[in-house]
């Protein structure tokens, strides 16, 4: 690598854990830039999202309760991230209003802050609302005698003030969400109460959370309880963390001349996911939770819990004839079937020319990976990552999950295939990490590390870049089988700002 390290630097990349060739394939992306993804055409009911009848479902369902006790389950739930992006409204209006000149509603009219006036309607109802008015009272004995303007300042700011609640900087999983009767939950609550539908009579329900170190005791402090649930935690690594460059190239320095590390991005849990050892992973975000709906809920993990069963089980039966050398031409031609028709794997043009054992050789590659059953929820118009046919640099066609950020916006039919996207990616998936002898896959094996992206930040007031790792259900599950189904809306309730929490699926139910 060429000298724009020092002895130093290469002690700090080192004591990281990072090795030499990361770094060099990291500045190869900042040099050269990393290719957009090139999408084939979105994925739709009729042509790679699955929809299943309900005679479908229920059998899955009746398969999942059969079987799940032959398993090892777990729920992974990557939950380290701060509440930042949820309060930002509030944190602006505290930045930007003046409380001694201006009124509430002379900052609205300047402003347009429609969310802080949904906030301020919606504020008794938030599940927080009694013990943040409690809170506020007590940290300002003349809270009674304030006008309206100033009790409802004085309450914002008990909210986000870094020496109170300072709710923004906590993670999402220990906030209030729910009132339910006479108690308060959180995520973490509604997580460990979920675990229901995989938990068996002999054993506890697995759950690992993705922590930061800051944080962990109040997880530990909400999961003890429940003693019915095993809760594990890991961090981010500090070897997945990647090098931030100035804006020409150079390293970016901190003040006291150590390079400058930032966190790789959700990407980097793929590391963490690999250290767990159980049979079938289902994958949530930390705020997809809700008080209600909860039957219907469960009953769609349940079938994609159920699918997984019964693909990974064909899929086995299948590797275990061809390591036993028993394909007959029959076997062959049912095994391609379940390939393209199930597994949704695109063959080559010229795979019928292909010689019987090369055949075979390709098809035993092609079944012998991790797999991903991933819910897909009609599109809405939320932000984010949707099912997609892409094709990688070497023609190959495969199911996808892409982010916007992952789209060439220059070119106008990439934009047009992107935006003729009918479902939306909730983070609903349930994962088959080992192989058909019970032998644990390598995860990062499975990675394209074609698919992450450069963006630019500031850090002490500077620019840097930095590059973010393939995104954990983008890119670091790339090389996966992938199957799509559609699940309701209903499932997917998550709270991205903190008037999601006024939506029906977090409030109490009205008797």
């Amino acid at each position: 690598m060429e000298n724009i390290f020092t002895a130093e630097d290469y002690n700090q990349i080192k004591n990281k854990g990072i090795s030499i060739e990361k770094i060099e394939k990291q500045l190869h992306f900042y040099r050269n830039g990393i290719p957009k993804i090139n999408l084939h055409e979105a994925a739709t009911t009729d042509n790679g999202i699955l929809q299943l009848s309900p005679n479908e479902k229920a059998a899955l369902i009746d398969l999942f309760d059969a079987k799940k006790e032959t398993f090892e389950i777990e729920k992974f739930v990557p939950a380290s991230g701060a509440a930042s992006r949820m309060f930002k409204f509030l944190t602006e209006f505290l930045q930007d209003f003046d409380s001694e000149n201006e009124t509430i509603n002379a900052y609205l009219n300047r402003t347009g802050n429609k969310n802080l006036e949904m906030f301020l309607v919606g504020l008794k109802s938030f599940p927080f609302y009694s013990d943040l008015v409690a809170l506020t009272k007590q940290n300002n004995p003349s809270f009674p005698n304030l006008s309206m303007d100033k009790k409802l300042y004085l309450i914002v700011a008990t909210l986000i003030d870094k020496n109170q609640l300072n709710f923004a900087e906590k993670p999402k999983g220990i906030l209030p969400f729910h009132h339910k009767g006479n108690k308060i939950l959180t995520p973490v609550d509604e997580h460990l109460t979920e675990t229901k539908f995989y938990a068996s009579p002999n054993k506890k329900a697995k759950v690992h959370f993705t922590v930061s170190k800051e944080f962990q005791q109040h997880f530990e402090e909400l999961a003890s309880n429940y003693t019915n649930v095993e809760v594990t935690y890991s961090y981010q690594k500090d070897e997945t963390d990647t090098l931030g460059l100035n804006l020409d190239l150079s390293p970016f320095r901190l003040d006291n001349n150590e390079l400058f590390f930032r966190p790789g991005g959700h990407g980097a849990l793929i590391e963490n996911l690999n250290a767990l050892k159980s049979d079938i992973i289902f994958i949530k975000n930390i705020d997809n939770v809700a008080q209600n709906n909860d039957d219907e809920i469960i009953t769609n993990k349940k079938i994609l819990g159920g699918l997984l069963i019964q693909i990974q089980d064909q899929i086995f039966k299948f590797l275990e004839k061809i390591e036993n050398q028993k394909v007959s031409s029959s076997d062959l031609e049912e095994i391609i079937a379940f390939a393209k028709n199930q597994l949704m794997i695109h063959l080559p043009e010229d795979f019928n020319k292909y010689k019987k054992d090369f055949k075979v050789d390709f098809l035993k590659e092609k079944l012998n990976r991790p797999i991903r059953i991933c819910g897909m929820v009609k599109n809405e118009g939320e932000p984010g990552g949707g099912p997609f046919w892409v094709k990688n640099e070497k023609g190959n066609i495969s199911l996808q999950i892409v982010e916007s950020s992952q789209i060439d916006l220059e070119n106008n039919k990439q934009v047009n295939i992107f935006k003729s996207s009918t479902h939306f990616n909730p983070v609903d998936i349930v994962c088959g990490t080992k192989n058909y002898k019970g032998e644990k896959f390598n995860l990062p094996d499975f990675v394209d590390e074609n698919t992450g992206f450069i963006v630019e930040k500031t850090k002490n007031g500077k620019p840097v870049l930095a590059y973010e790792l393939p995104g954990l259900w983008n890119g670091a599950m790339a090389n996966w089988n992938t199957i799509f189904v559609e699940v309701p809306l209903i499932t997917f309730n998550p709270v991205k700002t903190v008037n999601d929490l006024l939506k029906p699926a977090h409030q109490p139910k009205s008797e």
